[in-house]
């Protein structure tokens, strides 16, 4: 073997390499000139931080409970306040259960979008890809789940496995699931005809390797804007379920249980409600505007609609 024939792999993956820092950076450029993608950024971000930070810069117990400091006003109102929100009906420090809120709402978001886009996207190539019997049996699972409304899945695993965190998981995972393996299966009929995937064929790659290098990773942007999408959701409706006492349980702070708690204090202590609202208000609107900007980035044609 020739000396430049041993260079060639290294030269190959520094080619690799070099290619990809340039669409990092051209992604990051891109997003540092939409106004959209920034705000959205920062308010996803602002989430992440209040997650990540929470045991540290939170002032007090999520669960600390005290009799004095019920209903304590907010500082903007009580300028002597200990509680930067207010306080709650049983004296929790309601900034500080926002903050380990996010951490179960984002947490939650994150692993049903990945669990969800993972096996559905597996499942939705190999349908597409291999067509007959196995596109049939995996379209046909997946229509006959589409067929049992959303909210009745939910109740029905959730009535098996009962409330919390992982039975909400296992519940939106297999709500979920199902798109991807619809958008994939669609993408992959389209690509398996194109001429490079023809042409890694008649060089003899096995169908893993056509799946995983040449079909799967383009349709990686129509994926990660679906997962957006999805994660919203998630946050959202894991809030609605524990907003009915059907989610994750106390003593575990979640945005959704404090609306719960919330709702009939509105004329004593309406912060109650206010704040947990507002994080899950702003952290949804956070995440579409991200997914709108990476749909609009990804597909140049959309951009002035």
């Amino acid at each position: 073997m020739s000396e430049a024939q041993a260079l060639q792999p290294f030269d190959a993956v520094v080619a690799d390499s070099a290619r990809d820092r340039t669409g990092v950076r051209r992604l990051l450029r891109a997003l540092l000139h939409s106004t959209k993608g920034m705000t959205g950024a920062v308010l996803v971000g602002l989430a992440i931080l209040a997650a990540v930070t929470g045991p540290i810069i939170a002032p007090h117990s999520p669960t600390k409970t005290s009799v004095r400091a019920k209903f304590a006003e907010p500082i903007f109102i009580d300028r002597s306040s200990e509680f930067p929100l207010g306080g709650d009906n049983l004296g929790r420090d309601t900034f500080s259960r926002i903050l380990y809120g996010a951490r179960a709402s984002l947490a939650i978001g994150f692993l049903v979008m990945l669990v969800a886009a993972v096996v559905g996207s597996v499942l939705g190539a190999v349908a597409g890809f291999r067509g007959g019997f196995v596109d049939t049996l995996i379209m046909r699972a997946v229509d006959l789940q589409l067929s049992v409304p959303f909210i009745l899945l939910a109740m029905i695993v959730l009535a098996v496995l009962g409330p919390g965190f992982w039975s909400v998981a296992i519940a939106l995972t297999l709500a979920l699931w199902v798109n991807y393996a619809r958008l994939v299966r669609g993408e992959t009929l389209r690509i398996r005809e194109m001429e490079y995937v023809v042409s890694a064929r008649a060089i003899g790659l096995d169908d893993r390797k056509i799946l995983t290098r040449h079909i799967l990773p383009n349709m990686l942007h129509s994926i990660l804007v679906l997962a957006t999408l999805d994660m919203a959701f998630v946050i959202i409706f894991e809030a609605s379920l524990t907003f009915l006492g059907l989610g994750i349980q106390p003593p575990t702070p979640t945005w959704g249980f404090m609306l719960s708690e919330g709702r009939n204090y509105l004329s004593e202590s309406p912060w109650m409600t206010l704040f947990p609202a507002m994080a899950v208000i702003l952290t949804v609107v956070g995440i579409n505007l991200l997914s709108d900007w990476l749909r609009d980035t990804f597909d140049p044609s959309l951009r002035n609609r």
